[in-house]
């Protein structure tokens, strides 16, 4: 059994900055990290990525795209990708994690 980390950490190698991503309550979220900003990170700097910011990263295959797709799976990462209209029309309900339990 292969674990995949539920949190994702990105560096930049020439700044203090990181991005964090993660999977919470069937939403894709990130924040900023800021080291030397005085603070800690808290759970209020969690914030909910769009479907276009998901579908960005798919369509460049970015780092966050390919851990996405080996934590939650292709068929829901595009369904995230999806905005809810289109969903909708075509008969798709809003929460289908059910659909694709192993």
């Amino acid at each position: 059994m292969v674990l995949v980390p539920m949190n994702l950490r990105l560096e930049a190698a020439n700044s203090a900055e990181a991005e964090e991503y993660r999977i919470h309550d069937g939403d894709i979220e990130v924040r900023t990290i800021r080291p030397y900003a005085g603070h800690g990170p808290s759970e209020d700097d969690w914030q909910q990525l769009s479907h276009n910011e998901l579908a960005n990263h798919v369509h460049d295959n970015t780092v966050v795209a390919q851990w996405l797709r080996h934590r939650i799976g292709w068929r829901r990462l595009l369904l995230k990708c999806t905005d809810q209209q289109t969903l909708q029309q075509f008969g798709i309900t809003a929460n289908v994690q059910d659909r694709f339990a192993a």
